[in-house]
């Protein structure tokens, strides 16, 4: 048996609070060495899971549960406070949209510079440059600054990117929303094409519809928590029939 892909033991991590408004650099200090766990965020508690390779996974919950988190975490952005990590292979994420994108680099410039951060030869990007184009489809702005275009050419050259450079576990927070309709169909067809070789998927989104087009599993996220783990239908359905419990007027 296989290991598998993703792996988290009992992992936590948190944040620095930061408070709002301007602040003294005294007081900034003070508040730095006079730290607590009052002044900590915890974005994940205690997280154990594990995917394995070939799996769809589906992470769910509110804002603030803790989701982009947890994929910023499994490539690799982060590290968590206690616990361990065990990631099995190349990642690619789309995470915040053109994360990993230069604004004053053309196109091309970007679609280069993700391929060496991911640690393909110069070669080895050439060879894929054709697909990536052909399938982000944005015409004469291959050689204009990213600046410059719309939130949908980016989107589009960033899962171009993404899915062209061949990841063993390819991950995204909510970035298929983003695009038309055609596109949208295309990236499904790329990301169905994923599954079926047996490539790692691991995706949040706030529309189980989408969810149920590409995963089979799921995990909820409650305030750092895990509240339950177990296959899509299920564990959609219990959220949110949580969540419409908590918007009863009490």
């Amino acid at each position: 048996m296989s290991s598998p892909a993703v792996e988290f033991d009992h992992v936590t991590k948190t944040f620095r609070r930061h408070h709002a408004g301007p602040t003294l650099l005294r007081h900034q200090l003070m508040a730095y060495f006079r730290s607590t766990s009052s002044s900590r965020f915890m974005a994940l508690n205690n997280i154990s899971f594990q995917v394995d390779q070939g799996e769809s996974l589906a992470v769910i919950g509110a804002n603030g549960a803790g989701k982009s988190t947890l994929l910023s975490l499994v490539a690799g952005l982060s590290r968590p406070d206690n616990g361990t990590i065990c990631v099995r292979g190349r990642v690619a994420a789309l995470l915040e949209l053109g994360s990993g994108f230069h604004p004053d680099l053309t196109g091309t410039e970007n679609i280069f510079i993700n391929a060496a951060l991911l640690g393909f030869s110069r070669k080895d990007a050439q060879a894929r440059f054709p697909e990536i184009v052909h399938f982000a489809d944005i015409g004469g702005f291959l050689n204009e600054p990213l600046r410059t275009y719309s939130t949908g050419m980016v989107m589009r050259l960033a899962f171009a990117v993404s899915v062209h450079l061949d990841p063993d576990i390819l991950i995204a927070d909510e970035v298929l929303a983003v695009g038309d309709h055609t596109f949208q169909a295309k990236c499904f067809a790329k990301i169905h094409q994923f599954r079926d070789v047996g490539k790692t998927l691991l995706f949040v989104s706030h529309a189980p519809g989408m969810l149920q087009q590409i995963c089979t599993r799921a995990i909820w996220l409650d305030s750092g928590h895990l509240m339950m783990d177990g296959p899509l239908d299920q564990v959609v359905s219990a959220y949110h029939e949580t969540s419409s419990r908590d918007e009863l007027p009490g």
